[in-house]
C-alpha cells in the first residue's frame, strides 16, 4: 500500500515537472496568432521575431514620406525625423501576451495548436517638431494668394490683367496624413489637400471695377478716356513745362468743381498772385471745370487753346473748354488716371 502511494506521488511529481518543463520551453516563443502591427510573429522565438520586425517594420520606416501636389513632390526624410523603433519592447510585449494565463491553460493551448488573438501596437518615436517644420515648408511652397483682376495702363492703352485663384494647404490634414504614413511601412505616399481661394475681383468683375479710366500720354499730348475698358474719347491737352512737369504715375480724381476758384500756389512763378484766391472770371486761368489729381495739380479748361499739344502749364493738364466740360460729365470722383 505504501509503495503504491509513493509511486503515485512520484508519478504526480514527474507529471508536474514534465508540465513545467514543457511550459518553460515556450518562455521565449511567441504564441500563434500574435501580431506586431501588421507583422505575424506567431511561433517565432525572441531573436527571430526581432529580425522579422527589423526587416518587415523598421527597415521600411527608413523610406521617405513623399507628399505630392499636382506635379510637385516634397520628401520627408527619416534622418529629419530621427525615427526610432523599440523592437525589443515590441517583442517583449508579444511574449508577455503569449504567456498570459496559467501553466495548464498555456500547455493545453500549445498541445492543441490554439492561438492567442492579440495585436501589439508598434512603438515608434520621431520628432513631431520635424513634422511641423516640414508641413510649414510645404505650405510655403504651395500657398498662393489670390490675385484680383486689374488693368495694366500704358501710354496708349489699358490692358486687362486676369484674376488668379489662390490656394491654401490644409496643414492640419497634411500633418494627420503624415503621422498615419509614419505608422504604415507599406504606404509612404501622401497627397496634399488644398483649398482654393477666390479673388475679390474676378475677371468677370473687371468692367464693373473700372467703368472709367483716364490715360495721359505725355509724348503725344493726348488724354484718352476709357469707358468699360473701351476707348471712348481722345483729347489733345497741354502739360507741364520743363521744371514744372505734370507728375507721372497712377493717381485718382480727388475732387471736382464747376467754375472753380483758384487758390494760387505760394511759388515764385505766381509772382504777385502767390498765395491769393482768385474767383471765377477773366483773371482765373482755371476755366469752366476742375478735376484735382495730386498736390495741387489737376485737369482744367484753358482760354489759351493755342497752348494745347505743348508743354505750357505749371504741372496741370489743360484742355479746351468744350473738351473739359465733356470730360467732366463722364468722370466721377475716384476714377483712376494714369500719366505716362
Amino acid at each position: 500500500m505504501q509503495i503504491s502511494v509513493v509511486a503515485a506521488v512520484l508519478a504526480l511529481i514527474s507529471a508536474v515537472l514534465l508540465l513545467y518543463w514543457f511550459d518553460s520551453s515556450y518562455d521565449d516563443q511567441i504564441a500563434e496568432g500574435v501580431m506586431i502591427g501588421t507583422v505575424d510573429v506567431g511561433g517565432l522565438e525572441r531573436a527571430a521575431a526581432s529580425s522579422q520586425i527589423e526587416a518587415s517594420l523598421v527597415t521600411p520606416l527608413q523610406k521617405n514620406v513623399v507628399v505630392t501636389y499636382e506635379d510637385e513632390r516634397f520628401k520627408l526624410r527619416p534622418e529629419q525625423l530621427r525615427i526610432r523603433a523599440d523592437v525589443d519592447g515590441m517583442v517583449e510585449d508579444a511574449i508577455a501576451a503569449s504567456r498570459e494565463g496559467d501553466i495548464i491553460s498555456r500547455s493545453i493551448r500549445e498541445i492543441s495548436g490554439g492561438e492567442v488573438d492579440h495585436r501589439v501596437e508598434p512603438t515608434i518615436s520621431f520628432s513631431k517638431q520635424a513634422v511641423d517644420d516640414f508641413v510649414a515648408g510645404v505650405a510655403t511652397n504651395i500657398n498662393r494668394e489670390a490675385v484680383d483682376a486689374s488693368v495694366e495702363p500704358t501710354a496708349t492703352s489699358i490692358q486687362p490683367v486676369s484674376a488668379e485663384t489662390g490656394r491654401t494647404l490644409e496643414e492640419a490634414e497634411l500633418r494627420k496624413q503624415i503621422l498615419a504614413a509614419l505608422q504604415d511601412p507599406d504606404d509612404r505616399n501622401v497627397e496634399a489637400k488644398v483649398d482654393e481661394v477666390e479673388p475679390d475681383v474676378t475677371t468677370a468683375d473687371l468692367v464693373a471695377q473700372y467703368p472709367t479710366y483716364i490715360v495721359v500720354d505725355r509724348d503725344s499730348f493726348k488724354l484718352r478716356l476709357y469707358k468699360n475698358l473701351e476707348l471712348a474719347e481722345t483729347y489733345t491737352v497741354a502739360l507741364g513745362q520743363l521744371g514744372y512737369d505734370t507728375p507721372r504715375g497712377l493717381y485718382h480724381i480727388q475732387n471736382k468743381a464747376e467754375d472753380p476758384t483758384w487758390s494760387v500756389p505760394d511759388s515764385d512763378w505766381a509772382g504777385e498772385l502767390a498765395g491769393q484766391t482768385i474767383p471765377p472770371g477773366p483773371d482765373n486761368p482755371l476755366k469752366a471745370r476742375w478735376m484735382g489729381i495730386y498736390n495741387g495739380a489737376g485737369i482744367h479748361g484753358t482760354a489759351d487753346e493755342d497752348s494745347l499739344g505743348s508743354l505750357a502749364s505749371h504741372g496741370c493738364i489743360r484742355m479746351s473748354i468744350l473738351d473739359v466740360k465733356d470730360l467732366y460729365d463722364d468722370v466721377p470722383t475716384g476714377a483712376p488716371i494714369y500719366i505716362s
